[in-house]
């Protein structure tokens, strides 16, 4: 209206109630035997659960049982946590928890989306963020890693994730040591942007298009994967291919229902699977970029097996009782949970970090006949850890022979460690994050240093 004005609106106004009443954080080490005792108690906002569970996991904590409720505009969590070999956790870790979820951790912005461009490759800092999604085949990240080899990019960091015959992957990359062009040159992430997307293949009007995109600032890897996935394959998540994943992954078939409480208004999820690490996380990543916020939550697990029950709402505060909306949410937990799900044959490698390693390796793989499923890369000071789970190229158990091929090859400028069936391993020690890999490697670094 002409000549109106507006009332003055103080930015910090979204934040004072954070700041009057910041979070409070207790970690409980001695009252039981068995697990360390985790509260938080918050004022609630979008996106604080998936904060919380997102840096326990990242801690490579597991959750066996948690009690989480939100009612009221004030957010309370129980968890139930150990390490990785099911002890009790450390003093130091203890620390870090209560750094990181009390008052000076929690800033009130809560975990931000960032949408990349069709095509390109972004460079933060020393390092370029690279991500990668198109049509899986045999072989493709060993041609991907080839190209990054060709143009004396370095690897320091990468996650790959397949699903539903497509590939996704994000690439944190930097320049070998004989160059001093800078990792941004133009020139070179044009060059770079190109011969990947030839690799990938599709056209703009193709419905399985290939995209090179890169990422605003920092983002968490294992949740930008998940938003990679649900932004390419919703259609074919929620129209039934989910199926003939299933016959590939039998032993990670959830069983899933989402059903309506029409006391409260509430949708009520109950998840029933194998347990394993990140599960949680999984599930509460999907829920949240759904704009889904959960109000009580109860997880569980009684040895190889998980219950999850959550009573969410819509953020415009009311459920969506459509059964179309039902089927939605459960195809779309479904696929997420199958993501990170992997049988068959693991390599961990570990060798001294230079330009074309996981080229040679992705290569060594490829002449074998052997396909990746899931891959995480990561380096430790001039160490380079890379971890492959693998199966041969018809989709079946990798033979002893391949095996002993693989030692005799890699063996030469590699350490290898071989793990068979981690489907059987219900809680594979994993963690994520962009300084480390999304996968348990300190046994391994500590056999290649002696």
């Amino acid at each position: 209206m002409a000549g109106g004005s507006w009332a003055y609106f103080d930015p910090e106004y979204e934040t004072l109630s954070i700041r009057i009443n910041p979070p409070r954080v207790s970690v409980d080490n001695t009252s039981y035997k068995d697990y360390t005792l985790v509260k938080v108690d918050s004022v609630n906002r979008h996106g604080i659960l998936l904060e919380v569970v997102q840096i326990l996991t990242d801690l490579d904590l597991i959750i066996t049982k948690a009690y989480i409720s939100s009612d009221g505009g004030w957010f309370m969590d129980v968890f139930h946590v150990t390490d990785q070999q099911g002890n009790k956790i450390t003093d130091e870790t203890i620390g870090y928890i209560e750094k990181a979820l009390g008052p000076k951790g929690q800033t009130g912005d809560g975990l931000k989306n960032w949408t990349g461009k069709r095509i390109g490759v972004h460079s933060v800092g020393n390092h370029a963020t690279v991500e990668l999604i198109g049509r899986d085949r045999p072989g493709l990240l060993s041609e991907v890693s080839a190209v990054l080899t060709n143009l004396h990019f370095n690897v320091l960091a990468a996650e790959v994730w397949t699903h539903n015959m497509r590939i996704a992957c994000i690439l944190h990359v930097n320049n070998d040591d004989t160059t001093s062009r800078a990792v941004d040159d133009p020139v070179r992430l044009s060059i770079l942007e190109e011969q990947l997307k030839n690799i990938l293949g599709g056209g703009e009007d193709d419905e399985n298009v290939a995209r090179t995109n890169f990422s605003m600032g920092f983002t968490h890897i294992d949740r930008r994967l998940h938003q990679m996935f649900t932004a390419d394959t919703a259609d074919r998540d929620t129209e039934g291919s989910v199926m003939r994943v299933e016959a590939d992954f039998p032993h990670f078939k959830p069983k899933i229902t989402v059903e309506r409480c029409e006391e409260k208004g509430y949708l009520v999820v109950t998840v029933q699977c194998r347990d394993r690490a990140k599960l949680m996380f999984d599930i509460v990543c999907t829920l949240t970029d759904m704009q889904f916020v959960v109000f009580h939550a109860t997880i569980s697990s009684d040895g190889p097996h998980a219950s999850q029950e959550y009573y969410i709402r819509h953020m415009n505060d009311h459920a969506r009782d459509t059964e179309g909306e039902n089927e939605r949410v459960a195809k779309c937990l479904e696929a997420a949970i199958q993501r990170r799900a992997s049988e068959g044959l693991t390599l961990e490698l570990c060798a001294k970090d230079r330009v074309g390693l996981l080229s040679e390796a992705t290569r060594i793989l490829r002449e074998n006949g052997l396909s990746v499923t899931r891959a995480g890369v990561t380096t430790v000071g001039e160490k380079a850890v890379n971890v492959f789970y693998v199966r041969d190229a018809s989709g079946n158990a990798v033979d002893v022979k391949t095996i002993e091929t693989l030692r005799k090859e890699i063996g030469k400028t590699m350490v290898l460690n071989v793990k068979t069936d981690p489907s059987q391993n219900a809680k594979a020690p994993e963690t994520s994050g962009w300084s480390k890999a999304s996968f348990f490697f300190g046994s391994l670094l500590e056999r290649f240093r002696t």
